[in-house]
């Protein structure tokens, strides 16, 4: 019996550490909802049955008795094997109870369910040390397990009546959590809804605010159409009336141009009058003292010698004066002579239009851009100046440096030759405009007076007067001889980008920034006719070879086509949005030619209107200009080179 209750002993150690040790360790609540010792061991029986239906497995009190091997009764073991009966039938009869006995498994195994497993049950010891974890109860939980492993220690506290925490608490716990958490949730998404709808009310009134807003504007836009279709009509009732003052206008303007020319023409016919009247006046007085003085020389030469010889010296003194102040007096301006239509037809069946172009040779002639390119009278040389304030004289084809010109203190604008090709101007950012003899090599004159940089400068047909637009809203026109400015051109509200002299002619074309352009005459310093139509600033303008027809390119790549001879504009032409810089004609008149901001080289047809691009350029094309013969293009860029095109 020592033995037995030696076991039993162990056996409860066994269960009581493994119940301590494991987490689901027996807990108890005593009737009035305090703290009790209790065991997480069950009895045998009912209870243990019950667990077994649950799914869960406990320890069970086993009292082992001592007896005899002789007194113990063995069960009997039912033999479940069979003996194969012997025959074919019998044989056949075992094979069909095999084949019964499968099938009878098989459906046993289908029908067979097995218990799902449940959670172990929590026990009152662990929901009570987890409710006071849960609160923050330290203390108390080192109270209770204190107490709890004491009581369980000295055996005042029985473990098999200790049961488990019924399935309701934890439920009802688990339901608490789940409802704190869906008020947070209910509490979030409240602000979430009281949030969009703020929004919504803000989107509303925003949405009738910009509702009326487009009512307001509907209806201001409804007005101004009315208020446009009225002003059109007023218009219209004044088109006739317009078109007869402009037609009026004109035939002043020609009649005022003939004027003038009749007035020149009387004006020189009286100083003609005048000249050989003086030169009567001059001969009647001194024909008597002329007499006098040589007789009175050759008798005092006799007696008295050289001492005599002083009057004589004084009056050729005299005459070199009046020789040289001769030679200092203002140039005057030739007689407008139109150049030969015959001579241009010549010239355009010498030289036919040619389009097909394609880029023959570069010449890197310059480190900073390009700003202008222009060919020599009669050779076969180019000249170019870039913002590297230097020019250069360019031998063609080879493209070898011929001179190199310096001396301007800023960047270079244009150039242009004189009509014999001997002497060259330039204009610069530093307000000047300088003239330079290929003889000598050198500066012979500079031109001061404009205020801010000069864009453009051109040649007198004559050679003895130069032209000069400036930044400061004027231009200038310069006499070669007396080296000083003849008259300055007042008009433009903004910068003269461009000027150029009519062939064999008096007048003057400018283009400015203020999108207009101009017609002056160069004696008298008015201008004689506004150009209007450019909605941007104008870059440059020239005329055609024949004379009868202006070209002008703004700063959006819209070209102009003028007839000079009437003074109305002929087509427009848009090859932008980027900026024409410089337009030219070839020889022949037919082809015009434009240097565009986008490295384009656009080329117009006049007489079909088709436009022919040259892609070469990397970056900004900024002048352009044809050979003698038509054959080649040369343009300049703001990569410092000249291109070739044939």
């Amino acid at each position: 019996m020592a033995a037995h209750q030696g076991m039993t002993t162990v056996a409860l150690r066994v269960m009581e550490e493994a119940l301590a040790g494991s987490s689901t360790a027996a807990g108890s609540l005593t009737g009035g909802g305090g703290l009790a010792a209790a065991g997480g061991l069950t009895a045998a029986g009912d209870a243990a049955d019950a667990a077994a239906s649950e799914g869960a497995y406990y320890l069970e009190q086993v009292t082992v008795t001592e007896a005899s091997e002789e007194d113990y009764e063995y069960e009997e073991i039912p033999d479940d094997n069979f003996s194969i009966p012997e025959g074919e039938e019998d044989l056949a009869k075992a094979i069909q109870m095999v084949q019964e006995q499968a099938t009878d498994t098989q459906i046993l195994e289908q029908k067979t369910v097995l218990p799902s497993k449940h959670a172990v049950p929590e026990v009152i010891e662990d929901f009570l040390c987890n409710f006071l974890i849960k609160m923050g109860m330290t203390r108390t939980l080192d109270s209770f397990q204190s107490e709890w492993y004491e009581l369980i220690q000295k055996g005042l506290t029985e473990l098999r009546g200790v049961g488990t925490v019924p399935d309701v608490y934890s439920q009802v716990m688990h339901l608490e959590n789940e409802n704190k958490n869906l008020k947070k949730d209910l509490k979030h998404y409240k602000q979430a809804a009281d949030k969009a709808r703020e929004d919504l009310l803000k989107t509303q009134k925003e949405r009738d605010f910009h509702r009326m807003h487009h009512k307001r504007i509907v209806q201001e836009k409804n007005k101004l159409i009315n208020d446009l279709k009225g002003l059109k009509l007023h218009y219209a009732s004044y088109e006739p009336t317009i078109r007869v003052l402009h037609e009026k206008h004109h035939t002043l303007l020609k009649e005022k141009m003939l004027s003038s020319l009749e007035r020149d023409r009387a004006i020189e016919q009286i100083n003609d009058l005048q000249a050989t009247y003086r030169k009567l006046e001059i001969g009647r007085s001194y024909h008597v003292p002329e007499i006098k003085v040589a007789h009175s020389c050759e008798k005092e030469n006799t007696p008295e010698g050289p001492t005599q010889k002083g009057p004589c010296e004084a009056q050729e003194q005299k005459k070199k004066k009046t020789r040289a102040k001769d030679n200092m007096k203002d140039s005057e301006f030739p007689t407008d002579t139109q150049p030969s239509p015959d001579l241009n037809l010549f010239k355009e069946n010498l030289y036919p239009a040619k389009f097909e172009y394609k880029l023959n040779n570069i010449f890197r002639l310059h480190e900073l851009p390009v700003c202008c390119i222009v060919m020599h009278p009669q050779k076969d040389i180019l000249v170019s100046c870039g913002e590297d304030r230097l020019w250069k004289v360019v031998g063609l084809p080879q493209g070898n440096v011929l001179l190199t010109g310096f001396g301007h203190t800023d960047w270079l604008s244009d150039c242009c030759f004189h009509p014999s090709g001997n002497k060259l101007a330039t204009s610069s950012g530093d307000t000047t405009v300088k003239l330079w003899d290929f003889s000598k090599g050198d500066c012979i004159l500079t031109f001061e007076g404009h205020n801010h940089a000069v864009w453009s400068c051109t040649w007198h047909s004559c050679g003895s007067f130069v032209a000069s637009a400036s930044l400061d809203t004027t231009s200038k026109i310069w006499d070669v001889n007396s080296e000083r400015c003849r008259c300055t051109l007042y008009g433009h509200t903004d910068s003269v980008n461009s000027i150029e002299f009519f062939p064999c002619s008096n007048t003057l074309l400018t283009g400015s920034a203020d999108k207009t352009l101009s017609v002056w005459d160069a004696r008298t310093g008015k201008c004689e006719q506004s150009l209007y139509g450019h909605m941007h600033s104008i870059n440059d303008a020239t005329f055609a070879p024949r004379g009868h027809m202006i070209a002008s390119c703004d700063a959006c790549g819209v070209i102009k086509l003028w007839d000079f001879r009437k003074l109305l504009p002929i087509v427009s032409i848009d090859v932008g949005p980027s900026p024409g810089n410089e337009v030219n004609f070839d020889p022949s008149g037919r082809v015009l030619a434009q240097a565009s901001g986008n490295g384009v080289i656009h080329l117009l047809d006049l007489k079909s209107g088709q436009i022919h691009k040259l892609m070469g350029h990397e970056s900004e094309a900024h002048t352009v200009v044809f050979s003698h013969d038509g054959e080649s293009l040369f343009s300049g860029g703001s990569d410092g080179t000249v291109r070739k095109w044939s």
